[in-house]
């Protein structure tokens, strides 16, 4: 499981070096094998190949005439890029997927269970005060997060 919050610099090649914490972790699921693709939300996803894998299966299952589910397959499988950790823990991000997310220097990495999110850390930082400012406001919670004690 990927938790946490970890704010990093990209180089001026666009690599990203993973934070020693996750790198045991990537290198027992995955042999550091990774799939970077792009979110709805203008930030990048970083999966464990083999838990892309389980996504891509699943992507590729829906049906092609619905025209909700080919636009999703041709955001995250289209732009599906296969990325390999270095000696050094980094991975580079291809210039189309940095543009995409509007990544330039200052990044965050977001775990989130199974895979990462990558934010531009200005994006990051007002979408999370946008997202709290909008649960302050409202009690409604879908019916199977009611039940959820934290």
């Amino acid at each position: 499981m990927f938790r946490g919050v970890a704010h990093i610099n990209l180089d001026t090649k666009g690599r990203m070096a993973f934070p020693s914490r996750y790198r045991d972790r990537l290198a027992a699921l995955c042999d550091g094998n990774l799939v970077v693709t792009v979110d709805r939300d203008h930030c990048l996803l970083v999966y464990p190949l083999p838990e892309w894998e389980h996504i891509e299966q699943k992507l590729v299952r829906l049906p092609s005439l619905n025209r909700s589910a080919r636009r999703l397959q041709r955001l995250l499988i289209g732009h599906a890029t296969e990325c390999q950790l270095d000696g050094s823990g980094r991975i580079l991000l291809p210039p189309p997927l940095r543009e995409f997310a509007g990544l330039e220097k200052r990044t965050v990495l977001i775990g989130q269970g199974n895979k990462f999110e990558l934010w531009d850390e200005g994006t990051w930082t007002a979408r999370r005060a946008e997202w709290l400012n909008e649960a302050a406001g409202s009690d409604d919670l879908p019916a199977d997060l009611e039940s959820l004690s934290l």
